[in-house]
């Protein structure tokens, strides 16, 4: 598991640098991506329509391009959510955070929710990209928690994340730690929605989350810079 960062540089490299508001614009997203540039980001983490801006804006860097996929009901069908995958990748795309079918996993069709994340996974790795499975943590009941959690792990994909950011709330500790304890070390947990500050970071990260999606990256690394120096 990932430790606590203890300078600002360790602190921007776990947040993927998030715009994914309806009424974003290509200016806007130029912005992210100098933003990502400037500080270093794990990536940045935009729509599908974005792709090949930031595909390009950040084309040479160490900074992904992130892409959601099924965003962000989940509701899709899976051969749809394969298909917006494979557009991202082919213009750009590194990671791919996609949503699961949240009523089927609500419904019981556990079976359903786990062959949609193999297939997700199998056209991501084909790629060499990483797969973030969004659950949607505030929908679900801790035992519904960890049985997607498992699904994911038993799919081979990279990493659970808590949240879309667009539900009735976002990440909590008790959700990354639960997401922690089910997938163990090896996998990834992303923490999402409602990361403010760099103390709501540390939080998620000493209970286990491995990457922060926060839409106030800079905000963070600049208190990350007041308080640990570069």
């Amino acid at each position: 598991m990932i430790g606590l960062p203890g300078n600002s540089r360790e602190t921007a490299e776990l947040i993927d640098h998030t715009l994914l508001k309806p009424e974003a614009t290509r200016k806007d997203i130029e912005r992210m991506c100098l933003e990502g540039l400037q500080h270093q980001f794990a990536s940045v983490c935009v729509n599908p329509i974005f792709t090949d801006q930031v595909a390009q804006a950040l084309r040479g860097s160490i900074v992904k391009t992130c892409v959601v996929v099924g965003f962000p009901l989940g509701a899709n069908l899976p051969a749809t959510k394969v298909h917006e995958a494979r557009v991202a990748l082919d213009q750009g795309a590194q990671e791919i955070d996609m949503v699961i079918s949240i009523g089927a996993l609500k419904a019981g069709f556990s079976a359903a929710v786990g062959n949609e994340i193999e297939l997700l996974t199998t056209a991501v790795h084909e790629r060499r990209a990483i797969l973030k499975v969004i659950i949607e943590t505030a929908l679900l009941s801790d035992e519904e928690k960890i049985r997607v959690c498992g699904l994911a792990r038993d799919a081979g994909a990279d990493f659970v994340k808590t949240s879309t950011g667009f539900s009735t709330a976002g990440a909590t500790v008790s959700d990354v730690a639960l997401m922690r304890r089910v997938v163990g070390q090896k996998m990834g947990v992303k923490a999402s929605g409602g990361v403010r500050t760099l103390d709501d970071l540390l939080k998620m990260v000493d209970a286990g989350a491995s990457r922060i999606g926060t839409s106030n990256g800079v905000s963070i690394a600049q208190e990350a810079a007041a308080s640990f120096g570069a």
